[in-house]
């Protein structure tokens, strides 16, 4: 090989290290953001070339074709992936790289109360920060035919849990998953219920649950606030259910239940009528779900609040009425009570 022709491959050489010096400082630098944080939605089925147009067009300061031929090169082309993503100052291609073919997405959550009925769950769900809200101006009906549930009532039909979701991610879609959830785990409980239980059907178990969540939040006492129900049930006596009238009351109810709200008849009324309400009143989280298909042993037919969130359980009425006025010391007159 001549002196000449060495020079050459020794420039050319030179020229290649200092490009790929040059790439790899490129790769490594933060992107030039027009903001302190950027948003970038990735759909399904985009390609690489158009994702690379998103990324820039989302809010950073580069030419598209650099980025471009940069995922290509980096041989994770084919593993970019669609999705909600947030980049911030200090990131750079390689950091975009990570994220897009990792599915690293920017996730919100939104948490779904025990024991909150459809009115909340609505309300909570059109604050939700980053929820693209395509159920606003529905009425409930049609949010439930869009959720493939049409003449079914709303209410009790969303499990409880908190949910995760990427930017722009649609509303009924997260209500579909809610739904989904509900609808697994009452089948799993009913199909796991007591031989015994007072019911005909799971949705029997989804009314109960809902009342039994309502009528408590402490977990040693549902199965035994169950037991009363179930035994009340079966003996044709009326529910007398507090929280179920209340719900049939709906925005009218000011606080303060009084005497003549139980003597007004309406389907919740549980003083006025016998048997379940005609719709769960609440969302019913998994142990109200289990208690009401696993009821305690027992013969109670009555219980009291203590006042310290627990309640005392009653075989009988005379037991019951001492129990009133024990705990509340409220007399004669509040025999009416559970």
């Amino acid at each position: 090989m001549t002196r000449h022709v060495k020079q050459i491959f020794g420039t050319l050489a030179c020229a290649v290290v200092l490009a790929a010096g040059a790439a790899a400082w490129w790769v490594l630098r933060p992107l030039p953001l027009n903001a302190p944080t950027v948003d970038v939605s990735i759909e399904p089925q985009t390609t690489v070339r158009d994702i690379a147009q998103v990324v820039v067009a989302s809010g950073i300061d580069i030419h598209p074709t650099l980025l471009y031929a940069f995922f290509r090169a980096s041989g994770q082309s084919r593993k970019l992936r669609a999705g909600s993503y947030e980049l911030s100052q200090g990131n750079t291609a390689l950091d975009v790289l990570r994220k897009l073919s990792r599915g690293e997405e920017s996730l919100k959550s939104v948490t779904l109360v025990e024991g909150w009925t459809w009115r909340q769950f609505r309300a909570t769900l059109a604050k939700a920060e980053g929820l693209k809200h395509d159920s606003a101006g529905l009425t409930d009906e049609a949010v439930m035919t869009a959720l493939g549930l049409p003449g079914t009532a709303p209410e009790g039909r969303f499990y409880p849990d908190t949910y995760t979701y990427g930017k722009g991610s649609s509303e009924i879609h997260l209500m579909q998953r809610a739904a989904k959830a509900m609808n697994k785990h009452l089948r799993e409980a009913w199909a796991r219920r007591a031989p015994t239980v007072a019911l005909q059907s799971a949705e029997d178990a989804l009314i109960l649950a809902s009342i039994v969540e309502k009528e408590t939040g402490r977990e040693s006492d549902r199965t035994m606030i169950s037991s009363v129900f179930h035994n009340r049930l079966r003996l044709g006596m009326p529910l007398q259910t507090d929280p179920s009238v209340i719900y049939g009351l709906g925005e009218s109810f000011d606080g303060n239940l009084r005497r003549a709200d139980l003597r007004t008849d309406h389907p919740w009324n549980t003083y006025t009528r016998k048997g379940l309400p005609p719709t769960p009143i609440a969302m019913p989280g998994r142990n109200a779900l289990k208690a009401a298909v696993f009821p305690a042993n027992s013969q109670a037919l009555y219980f009291v609040a203590r006042g310290d969130g627990s309640s005392q359980f009653s075989d009988t009425l005379d037991a019951h009425n001492a129990a009133v006025n024990r705990y509340q010391r409220l007399g004669p007159a509040a025999t009416q009570a559970k």
